[in-house]
């Protein structure tokens, strides 16, 4: 089953568990979805892949829309934004730890044989394709950044 049928499969579920959260949620994804799909010249089906940069760009709106509304003081709106966060990340892959992504990093440093600020790009590039949306593009750069400034032994 498609990652796209697991969201319609789980709507409908949730319509019929009456759970408001789940179910609002859901619908707000599928648009989403739709909307990449017809967006462009010709309308095509999204692989799973695809759907699920939709579902991260999702989660990161509900993130950075419950900080804003945590900062204008409506924690009640960052809660539900957050549930709905919670929700989305149900259907991504588990995200990499620390630990992990560091490893990574460090082997795609010294594979390149990388070395201060300037080798950032080359370095991300290399990396972004080993991480697939199991981390944030935030961390991943973090980390990036950190390690290269880091002086080598």
């Amino acid at each position: 089953m498609s990652l796209k049928q697991q969201l319609h499969s789980d709507l409908t579920d949730a319509m019929r568990a009456q759970d408001d959260v789940r179910r609002s949620t859901l619908r707000m994804v599928l648009t989403a979805v739709t909307n990449e799909e017809v967006a462009g010249k010709q309308a095509r089906e999204l692989s799973d892949d695809e759907v699920q940069k939709v579902l991260t760009r999702e989660v990161k709106k509900r993130k950075e829309a419950a900080t804003a509304y945590n900062d204008a003081g409506h924690p009640d709106r960052a809660a539900s934004e957050l549930a709905e966060a919670e929700v989305i990340e149900g259907y991504l892959p588990e995200q990499l730890g620390d630990d992990e992504l560091a490893s990574m990093v460090a082997t795609v440093i010294a594979d390149l044989g990388a070395g201060g600020p300037q080798a950032m790009g080359q370095v991300m590039k290399a990396v972004q394709p080993l991480v697939a949306g199991r981390a944030d593009g935030g961390r991943i750069a973090g980390e990036v950044k950190r390690q290269l400034a880091a002086p080598t032994p």
